[in-house]
């Protein structure tokens, strides 16, 4: 019985595809310096989801954070991961 070889190839080409795409943009990203007021803004974002907001004479502002931080062990006591992930949003209505 022949062995179905059409799967196989398009799941390939989708992995090398993706892989394709990281490499280039690996590659064409520039090392940049910090910048510390947008760091202390991250680091001072506390953790959890939090959503504010405000209306004003013609406009309305929508302000949200969320910051979730975790260390994750891959074994019982030896080294781990500290992952914390923070994102800002500000939306704002205004009549023109």
């Amino acid at each position: 019985m022949p062995a179905p070889i059409a799967p196989i190839v398009w799941t390939a080409a989708r992995i090398g595809a993706v892989a394709a795409i990281a490499y280039y943009s690996g590659r064409a990203s520039r090392n940049a310096p910090k910048h510390v007021w947008r760091e202390r803004a991250l680091d001072d974002t506390p953790e959890g989801v939090d959503l504010t907001h405000q209306r004003e004479d013609g406009e309305a502002n929508a302000h949200g954070s969320a910051r979730i931080k975790r260390t994750v062990r891959l074994s019982a006591g030896g080294p781990g991961l500290e992952i914390d992930a923070t994102a800002l949003t500000r939306i704002r209505i205004r009549r023109v």
